[in-house]
């Protein structure tokens, strides 16, 4: 559990490595707030999928680097080229298609991953930045973090999930406020809505949000993967389609070696030491 490793990108866009069972994922443009490029989410896809078979990784830890954690698509690019779609009138289906695989592979993985995955939040999470941020399982911002759909100011309507999850998470009412009025929210408003978990100093941010991280590598794998399948299912089921759900789960891990050295170290009043393999 304590070895490292750095995980190769292709791409100076996107940093990934390895420590404690911990994945890293950095967003690595602070020069341009993180703002996304094509390199970023084609490796970003990749530090994905290989953290997702990757017996040495138990939880991922998603970031920025620099001040902010993702400013979302790059607007100073987009007026280079005459706009998001460029000087196209309407927008190709081949366009529609690759925007779409995008989508899945990133903020779509982010969500259904079988892992936890913490976002750190050093700044401001903004477009389609908030999506990435909003489909991790647990947030950690500062008191300088700030999160703004930011759409409507550059004339978009949103993609990359913001407008789901913010639904799911705050409900209608305020999810239209903030799609539609592109306010930013301060940290203790984000606290407050649930948008983040906790809120640590900037100097603590890393430190903090990795042992969060490296806690819930070191836990019991199989009933967090079995939990937040659970709690995904529960998205567009029913109570009775729930329990139902829940019960081979529960089941599987009721005769997993995690659950046995659990109660064993409940008896023996001590702490369990989980396998490191679900």
């Amino acid at each position: 559990m304590n070895q490292s490793r750095t995980i190769e990108t292709g791409t100076k866009d996107i940093l990934g490595s390895v420590r404690d069972g911990v994945g890293l994922i950095v967003l690595n443009r602070p020069e341009s707030r993180n703002a996304m490029t094509a390199d970023m989410m084609t490796g970003l896809t990749a530090l994905l999928t290989e953290m997702e078979d990757a017996q040495d990784v138990g939880a991922v830890l998603l970031t920025g680097a620099g001040k902010s954690f993702c400013a979302g698509g790059d607007v100073k690019a987009f007026a280079a080229n005459g706009g998001e779609g460029g000087s196209a009138a309407v927008a190709s289906p081949d366009r529609i298609a690759r925007q779409r695989t995008s989508q899945a592979d990133t903020v779509g993985r982010i969500y259904a991953f079988s892992k936890p995955v913490v976002a750190a939040l050093p700044g401001a999470a903004a477009g389609a930045g908030l999506g990435f941020a909003l489909a991790a399982d647990l947030r950690i911002g500062t008191p300088k973090t700030v999160m703004v759909t930011a759409f409507a100011k550059v004339g978009l309507s949103g993609d990359y999930g913001t407008a789901w999850l913010l639904h799911r998470m705050i409900g209608p009412a305020r999810a239209r406020e903030l799609m539609f009025l592109s306010e930013r929210i301060d940290p203790d408003t984000c606290l407050e809505l649930g948008l983040l978990n906790r809120i640590v100093l900037g100097d603590e941010l890393m430190d903090r949000a990795h042992e969060l991280a490296a806690r819930l590598a070191g836990g019991p794998r199989l009933a967090l993967r079995h939990m937040k399948a659970n709690l995904l299912h529960a998205d567009a089921a029913g109570l009775a389609e729930s329990m139902d759900h829940e019960i081979p789960n529960h089941l599987d891990c009721g005769v997993s070696d995690d659950h046995r050295e659990a109660v064993r170290a409940f008896v023996e009043k001590r702490e369990p030491v989980f396998g490191a393999t679900p």
